[in-house]
């Protein structure tokens, strides 16, 4: 049973920062693309990060780009989503994925996506 797990979560001031995790189990995580997804209150869920199965590419939005960091520790079975200089406008609940298939580059559509955490709330006070 494939597991993916978010921590890391909680309360910042503006200006901040979290470094999100995302631990999985049940998957050969060394073979799949990963990435991060946020959902606002209110809004549609959006992309925010994504990184190749091998690491060697990463991706962004433009609205967490220079701000956030994806990085993956294969031995650990572990994504991790760095982000500094927190603002208001990141506050959402953060999901983690796996991708459907192995050998994947970056993905950043949900329907990529196979496999979801069940989130952990970012909340960013002004």
């Amino acid at each position: 049973q494939v597991q993916l797990v978010e921590s890391g979560g909680g309360l910042v001031q503006a200006g901040g920062s979290l470094r999100l995790s995302c631990a999985t189990s049940g998957l050969s995580f060394s073979y799949y693309a990963m990435g991060w997804f946020r959902q606002a209150p209110g809004k549609e869920r959006e992309f925010v990060a994504a990184v190749s199965w091998s690491g060697g590419n990463t991706y962004y939005a433009d609205s967490v780009k220079g701000r956030f960091t994806i990085s993956r520790d294969n031995a650990k079975k572990t994504v991790h989503l760095q982000m500094n200089t927190l603002k208001p406008e990141d506050t959402a609940v953060y999901y983690c994925a796996a991708d459907r298939k192995f050998f994947g580059n970056v993905r950043l559509h949900e329907d990529e996506y196979g496999y979801w955490g069940q989130g952990t709330q970012v909340t960013v006070s002004s």
